[in-house]
């Protein structure tokens, strides 16, 4: 268990949602992970054309890249896709400026592209000082582009949320990113497209965060696979 200060995670919402709208729905996880986690949420520096669920001006729905001109849909396999770089530009901003952070948290784009900044994490990219990262609902992108990002298995430490029951992201998808990464961790729930905090979940969120307690130095070894 940390003793000392909680572990902060940058925390990256989905596609149609913002920072404020993550951090509303991110309530339980946050209150499951007090004392030991903070989690921080950042906007996509691209808003969705036509709105979406509950927009309004001032928090309009963004999102990380687009797959077609103002759309996006995880399966398709974009022959041009939009965006993706002002958004790993972002990331490496509210790192350096509101940071240090410890880890990433993703949620279904934000997930896909979190894991795209693992990869260049373990590439020795200096922008992105991460040391794990929690992928809920997660994905690897379709669009050729992208495909490099998934080329050679990437080492660095992370947890797989998988919903049995998404809808929107199928649990084959986030079981086929994870197998992108070296040791993954899966945790498998029988609910849907959400983040889910009830007492199960919790107790795998903190035994994978306990392994990068300040102070600790290297993560300590935690067995892969299915939980």
């Amino acid at each position: 268990m940390c003793e000392r200060r909680p572990l902060r995670l940058l925390a990256l919402h989905g596609y149609r949602q913002s920072g404020p709208r993550f951090r509303q729905r991110t309530g339980a996880l946050r209150k499951a992970l007090r004392g030991r986690a903070e989690l921080v949420p950042i906007s996509a520096p691209h808003t969705v054309p036509g709105g979406g669920e509950g927009s309004d001006g001032e928090d309009p729905p963004r999102g990380w890249w687009f797959s077609a001109p103002g759309t996006f849909e995880a399966a398709e396999a974009a022959a041009e896709p939009a965006g993706l770089e002002e958004s790993l530009s972002a990331v490496a901003a509210a790192l350096a400026e509101r940071g240090p952070f410890d880890g990433l948290l993703g949620f279904s784009q934000g997930a896909a592209l979190a894991a795209m900044v693992c990869a260049l994490r373990a590439r020795g990219d200096p922008r992105f000082p991460v040391r794990f990262a929690i992928l809920v609902a997660g994905f690897a992108s379709r669009a050729p582009a992208h495909g490099h990002f998934y080329r050679e298995p990437i080492a660095l430490p992370t947890l797989h949320v998988v919903g049995d029951t998404d809808a929107v992201i199928a649990a084959s998808l986030s079981r086929e990113l994870a197998q992108c990464f070296v040791e993954p961790v899966v945790l498998s729930h029988p609910g849907g497209h959400f983040v889910p905090a009830a007492a199960p979940q919790r107790k795998v969120y903190l035994d994978f965060l306990d392994r990068f307690c300040p102070g600790q130095g290297e993560a300590e070894p935690l067995e892969a696979g299915a939980v």
